[in-house]
């Protein structure tokens, strides 16, 4: 059997894979992009070498990145993600009965269909008729939308770096504010909280300066690097922290108290703000 050796970027680990079957592998405009298939994770998606989902546990990010915002927004109708072609946000988001459209954003076709082709159970909204894709720079999409009508706008992009940094500055995150409603909420992951606690302020000090409402929650997520992973959330006016609306959803992972849980507590915050925290 052979074995895929994952460095992860920006992180003092590797990860070694036993894979049974390379299923695909091919090049995009942007990137390389791979399908494995391992033994215990199942199919594993990998973008330049670096996993993003596998077929065992991709819920668990896709649960955590999708229904804070969603369940602390009192009637999303309209939302927007970008990134995440594989589908997996989508398609918890399509899971919540007031939504109404789904802007999928994504800058590579080509994870698109590949997704659909390897990963149906992830990708399998994509079909449904209040999903529009777009094939497009997410940070093109929020710049020409005219109109504050989105309700929340979800990032699941790759690493913070490469062609997806446009999607961590200052004028982006102005951007998806200017098209928010006026309860709308923004969120993105921000790495991990072992290896890129600067990332993690970093990211929280720019939307600060943007959003009136910042905050920062957790999850675990078993085959990302540093394994706890941190998602910078932004409001207009609402706190992501309270659950608006009645958990009636199915989902394996969230719950109403995984929703509560998974913010740090405000001192802890606070020290991780002002850089006390030492680990």
């Amino acid at each position: 059997m052979i074995k895929f050796n994952e460095k992860a970027p920006y992180a003092p680990v590797e990860y070694l894979y036993d894979v049974e079957e390379i299923l695909y592998k091919g090049r995009s405009r942007f990137q390389e992009i791979i399908v494995i298939r391992n033994p215990y994770y199942g199919r594993m998606l990998l973008l330049d070498d670096v996993v993003q989902i596998t077929e065992r546990d991709e819920f668990f990010y896709h649960e955590m990145m999708t229904h804070i915002v969603m369940h602390s927004h009192p009637e999303p109708k309209k939302v927007v993600v970008i990134g995440g072609g594989d589908g997996g946000v989508v398609r918890e988001v399509l899971k919540h009965k007031t939504v109404e459209k789904v802007f999928f954003v994504e800058i590579d076709e080509e994870v698109i269909n590949v997704s659909r082709k390897f990963f149906p159970t992830v990708s399998a909204g994509m079909d449904d008729a209040r999903v529009e894709i777009k094939i497009m720079d997410g940070a093109d999409f929020v710049l020409n939308r005219k109109q504050a009508d989105i309700d929340a706008v979800i990032i699941d992009s790759t690493d913070i770096i490469g062609f997806a940094r446009s999607l961590f500055t200052t004028d982006f995150f102005n951007n998806v504010k200017n098209c928010l409603t006026k309860d709308g909420m923004f969120v993105t992951h921000t790495e991990s909280l072992h290896f890129h606690k600067d990332i993690v302020i970093e990211i929280q000090e720019v939307l600060k300066k943007v959003f009136p409402v910042v905050d920062l929650y957790t999850a675990p997520i078993a085959t990302y690097p540093g394994n706890w992973w941190a998602f910078a959330v932004a409001s207009k006016n609402l706190s992501p922290r309270e659950v608006r609306r009645r958990y009636d959803i199915s989902t394996k992972y969230y719950s109403d108290e995984i929703h509560r849980q998974a913010f740090m507590p405000i001192g802890m915050y606070e020290k991780l703000m002002q850089r006390k925290l030492e680990w």
